[in-house]
Formats: structure tokens, C-alpha cells, sequence
């Protein structure tokens, strides 16, 4: 049996659980610890287990939370079953999140919502497929790949980038949009990360 990555005896990794995004991972350290994380269209809860395992509370949102059962009683998260595209209003009061992370999602009508949800002090942290993905594959739908530069632009009117690429990946091979965007008092725009 594997290091199951436990914090107060709760379980934040299983075997089945796919890795985390390496990109997410690379930028978590920018949460504030003293506010929320946001794994919004959570899925399997990758990034759920991430977070829980850097001592951080979790807002897990997904319309199917099932797959986050084994985690339910863990004290430093919360499960919200929400279906974000029913054009409901977005389930997240504005700048009340430390760190937003979304991957392999894009659903546009709430993008400025994600954004005016990170506070002052947050990161917002995006990855997502892009045009020129249809090569590789699905997604291949136009609504459902970001367009270059599009995160910079949605994100410019309230947050900083931080980092952005626009890359071709391999393993499997895809192309994606990412983005590490902070708020107007987040510790990184006076101390810059080391990469």
C-alpha cells in the first residue's frame, strides 16, 4: 500500500485518483492558507486531495460529487453539488475565495464570475484545452477550447498574471491555455515566486 497523503487521519489520496495537473501543482503554493480553495468542476477530486494535502480548506463544486464519497467527512472540506451551467447564479460570493483552480473545463458565461471571486489576496489558477486541440482529438468543439490569450484578457480588469502559456503538451498529446493570476494585494506582485 502507497502513502496515502493523510492530514488529521483523513484519506487525501486514493490509488485510482488520477495525478494532479503538474501545472496546479506548481502554483497551489500561492493559496492564501488563511481562506477557502475553490476545485470548481471537481471531478474525480484531484486537486481536492492536492489541496487537502497541503493543510488547506476545500470547496469541492461539481454537479457529480460521487466520486469525492471516501472524503465526505474530512473537516477541512466541503462538498457543494452545484451544476454551473443551469445559468443559475454563480454559487460563489465575489472576492471570498483564496485560489480558484479549474482544469479541463470552460463553460464562458461564468468565467468573469470566477474571477470576481478571488479575493484581494487569491490565485486564480486555470488550465484548460485550446484551439488547435481538434487535432488531437476531443474537446473539439469551439465552446469548449479557450481561444490564445483569452484567460489574460478575462482575467486583466482584476487580476495580475503571474504566469501564462499557451503549449502543446504530450502524454497525451493536447493543447492548452494556462494561467496563474493574482489579486491586487497578493503577496507575489511585491516577492515574485522562484520557478
Amino acid at each position: 500500500m502507497t502513502d496515502r497523503g493523510c492530514q488529521n487521519g483523513q484519506s487525501t489520496k486514493t490509488p485510482t485518483s488520477p495525478p494532479p495537473s503538474a501545472w496546479v501543482a506548481s502554483q497551489l503554493h500561492g493559496a492564501p492558507t488563511d481562506k477557502t480553495v475553490v476545485d470548481l468542476a471537481c471531478g474525480s477530486g484531484r486537486h481536492t486531495r492536492l489541496a487537502l494535502g497541503a493543510g488547506l480548506n476545500v470547496n469541492a463544486v461539481d454537479r457529480d460529487t460521487s466520486k469525492l464519497d471516501e472524503l465526505s467527512d474530512h473537516p477541512a472540506l466541503t462538498i457543494s453539488t452545484f451544476d454551473l451551467e443551469l445559468g443559475k447564479p454563480y454559487p460563489i460570493d465575489k472576492q471570498s475565495v483564496g485560489c480558484t483552480i479549474v482544469t479541463n473545463y470552460l463553460f464562458r458565461p461564468i468565467l468573469s464570475d470566477i474571477v470576481e471571486s478571488i479575493s484581494d489576496d487569491g490565485i486564480l489558477i486555470y488550465e484548460t484545452f485550446a484551439v488547435g486541440n481538434e487535432r488531437f482529438g476531443k474537446p473539439s468543439n469551439p465552446d469548449f477550447l479557450l481561444q490564445p490569450g483569452e484567460l489574460i484578457k478575462a482575467t486583466k480588469d482584476r487580476l495580475t498574471t503571474i504566469r501564462y502559456e499557451h503549449a502543446t503538451l504530450s502524454n497525451p498529446s493536447r493543447i492548452v491555455a494556462r494561467i496563474a493570476a493574482v489579486g491586487p494585494a497578493h503577496k507575489w506582485l511585491n516577492d515574485p515566486p522562484a520557478i
